[in-house]
């Protein structure tokens, strides 16, 4: 079987999961997110703990097996304390600012880029005297928070000479050597 497919999950409390006709509905005090389920993984919920089932030992059931109950346990996660991202500017006169939920950066482009956030997405700007600006994004929905996070950073992904560009915080960027005289 599947290591992480056959790990139980524990449901906390004020979690509600229910399932209905191959959906799946986690609710929490975060939001409520939605998985459907492909025919023949089951899964079964007793005494506050889930377990996935597979009907087969084939290759595809075996796959789906771990993803699912990876999606689940995500689902779970994020309804009760949810997910965060960091990003760091590096760069001279890299800027970031937010108003509501439109990110303003300012990224070494003759034009500022503006980007329109999710609902489900909050976000927050750092920008201190001396260091680097830092955008946080946090949301319940771990999918759609790394989408978005991408996308940020595809607006100026880090060059390996200078290091400059938008990384996530703790990010290693492997770093080349220049021209040699």
């Amino acid at each position: 079987m599947s290591r992480i497919g056959k790990a139980i999950i524990t449901v906390p409390a004020g979690i509600t999961i229910t399932q209905n006709e191959g959906v799946v509905t986690v609710k929490g005090p975060k939001g409520q997110l939605t998985q459907e389920l492909t025919e023949g993984i089951t899964l079964e919920q007793q005494d506050g703990v889930l377990t996935f089932n597979r009907p087969s030992d084939s290759k595809q059931h075996r796959a789906l097996h771990g993803l699912y109950r990876a999606l689940i346990n995500n689902m779970i996660v994020g309804t009760t304390e949810g997910f965060t991202k960091q990003l760091e500017l590096v760069g001279v006169g890299y800027r970031a600012s937010h108003s509501g939920q439109k990110l303003e950066l300012a990224l070494g482009f003759s034009h500022g880029i503006v980007l329109e956030l999710p609902k489900e997405v909050t976000i927050d700007t750092l920008t201190e005297k001396g260091k680097n600006p830092i955008i946080t994004l946090t949301s319940y929905d771990k999918q759609l928070l790394g989408m978005v996070a991408a996308k940020i950073r595809s607006f100026r992904k880090p060059e390996p000479y200078k290091g400059k560009g938008v990384r996530f915080v703790g990010e290693n960027v492997r770093r080349k050597a220049g021209k040699s005289a």
